[in-house]
């Protein structure tokens, strides 16, 4: 039984970095998308939702669920909504980079958040790794002042992150990640669209983008939310939610490398952002080095 839980373990993590990798392109789709950030996570959770529904319509798969979690999920959306609408606003008020980077932050409210909801004792060991990640993020705000508006709807979009990333590490325990992902992006979506209804954009909506900003929404809702969320929901079942925070700061460094490749001088930074999204490599690096030190201890 052991090797089948190792080769289980090998397998959740290489889809997580895949997951990971994808997530990193999603940056690139909301800097190329010409519309605005609650417009756009808008037109992202719509096509994920369908996206969803037309699989388990075509798989008949049984997608019922108790009135409390159907709230949970629903709930849990409207967190997921706000998530992506302060990302891509720093994304569309700095660059990619920055509103890649600041994720990372997520790691330190996790592991405040994570222990206080499963009632377990919080790491000193895991607060310093979180720590060194938010040195990173206090170099990155030192050096790119310019960038400042966009540092803070980052920062924010990491606390929401961390908020659904630990209730859904307590969901997915009892129910198939793909029906998570199902009401919660729609959840998003209605929370979004009572969002819209109310400051008056949703009346004005036409449809009518460029056939460039369709196809990238198309694959910014399927492949890049509704394809890579249910996989990234369906590794907490094996994999803590700071592990998965974690290995999710890898996301800046595929989608900064992504960016600085495929949008070019807009994504040059100084050297102290560098130094600290190096600070931030390295935490995730000598992470799991402590764990395993300190499950021999």
């Amino acid at each position: 039984m052991e090797p089948a839980i190792k080769h289980s373990d090998t397998k959740n993590l290489f889809v997580l970095h895949l997951t990971v990798f994808v997530w990193g392109f999603t940056g690139i789709l909301g800097a190329l998308i010409s519309i605005n950030a609650v417009q756009l996570v808008w037109y992202r959770v719509g096509i994920a939702s369908i996206s969803l529904f037309a699989y388990f319509l075509f798989s008949k798969t049984d997608i019922k669920v108790s009135r409390s979690k159907f709230i949970k999920f629903f709930l849990t959306g409207g967190v997921v909504a706000i998530h992506w609408i302060l990302f891509f606003h720093s994304i569309k008020v700095a660059n990619v980079s920055v509103a890649l980077i600041c994720l990372s932050s997520v790691t330190l409210f996790i592991a405040i958040l994570e222990p206080l909801v499963k009632k377990q004792t919080i790491s000193k060991g895991d607060i310093f790794i979180g720590l060194v990640i938010i040195l990173g993020i206090y170099l990155i705000f030192k050096f790119e002042s310019k960038h400042t508006t966009g540092i803070i709807f980052g920062l924010l979009s990491a606390l929401s992150a961390s908020i659904f990333a630990t209730i859904n590490s307590t969901l997915v325990q009892k129910t198939d990640a793909s029906i998570i992902g199902l009401y919660e992006l729609t959840g998003a979506f209605f929370w979004v669209t009572l969002l819209r209804f109310f400051d008056g954009t949703l009346a004005n909506e036409t449809f009518s983008l460029s056939i460039s900003d369709w196809g990238y929404l198309i694959l910014l809702g399927t492949v890049c939310t509704a394809l890579a969320y249910v996989a990234g929901v369906a590794v907490m079942r094996t994999i803590s939610a700071f592990r998965v925070a974690l290995i999710t700061n890898l996301e800046p460094v595929y989608g900064i490398i992504l960016a600085f490749i495929l949008l070019g001088t807009k994504e040059q930074m100084t050297g102290g952002f560098y130094l600290g999204s190096l600070l931030i490599l390295a935490a995730v690096f000598v992470y799991p080095i402590y764990k395993k030190r300190r499950s021999k201890s």
